[in-house]
């Protein structure tokens, strides 16, 4: 059984969409980001940088006691390779997953996550910020599309690494991209979101976090944060 700690954000969605292709045993546990119960001790004690996802495995494959995890990439990892699937066995195929699943986690999703911020949610719109991250949010895009150009998916077979990435671009019209300028990552795009498992990871959402508007009040907790956060 895996106690997936989650929101429905796009990191909280890639690993919906692992369990949901697995079909492992899991609990999804809501952390309400808006909230602040990203600072319950009870959930620091799991991820001490109070962010979403993740997982409490109690049946770890050395049989010991139950291993906790924090950050969306090291669970996927930590996950495909509990139970052998949507990671290539070889030494190549593996490094050809892992190189796209972090380029995603140092990449695309921190590159995409201050668009988004500067765009969306920033009191003051600044157009240098604005035009920075939408530029560098397009390159990225690009490297993605040309990867895809000559593969079905960005590692050949489907793996943890296609599931890092789509959920970073599923928000794409709200970073101003327009897919249709990237054709074979559009292709990759679509063929992804009809897989039977996406659709179910992301019906999720209707359950946990229908309406996902963020307050002004919101707004001060997921962005007001700074070391004091974390000591008090």
């Amino acid at each position: 059984m895996i106690d997936l700690y989650y929101w429905t954000t796009p990191n909280g969605h890639k690993i919906t969409m692992f369990l949901e292709e697995t079909g492992i045993a899991h609990r999804i546990l809501p952390i309400n980001i808006g909230k602040g119960e990203q600072f319950a001790p009870d959930f620091l004690r799991i991820a001490p940088n109070n962010r979403i996802p993740a997982i409490v495995d109690h049946a770890p494959k050395d049989g010991g006691a139950p291993i906790s995890l924090f950050e969306s990439g090291a669970i996927l990892l930590y996950l495909a390779d509990k139970i052998g699937r949507f990671i290539a066995p070889d030494l190549r195929g593996r490094t050809e997953t892992l190189q796209w699943l972090f380029w995603q986690m140092g990449g695309l999703g921190p590159m995409a996550g201050q668009n988004h911020h500067f765009t969306q949610y920033a009191p003051e719109k600044i157009p240098y910020a604005i035009e920075r991250y939408t530029r560098e949010t397009a390159r990225l895009y690009a490297v993605l599309d040309k990867r895809l150009a000559d593969r079905e998916f960005v590692a050949g077979e489907y793996s943890i690494a296609d599931m890092a990435i789509y959920p970073w671009i599923v928000p794409h019209s709200k970073q101003g991209q327009n897919l249709d300028d990237f054709p074979h990552l559009k292709r990759w795009f679509e063929t992804i979101r009809e897989r039977p498992a996406t659709q179910r990871a992301y019906a999720i959402v209707d359950k946990i976090n229908p309406a996902p508007v963020i307050t002004e009040a919101e707004k001060k907790i997921l962005f007001g944060q700074d070391a004091s956060t974390v000591r008090r």
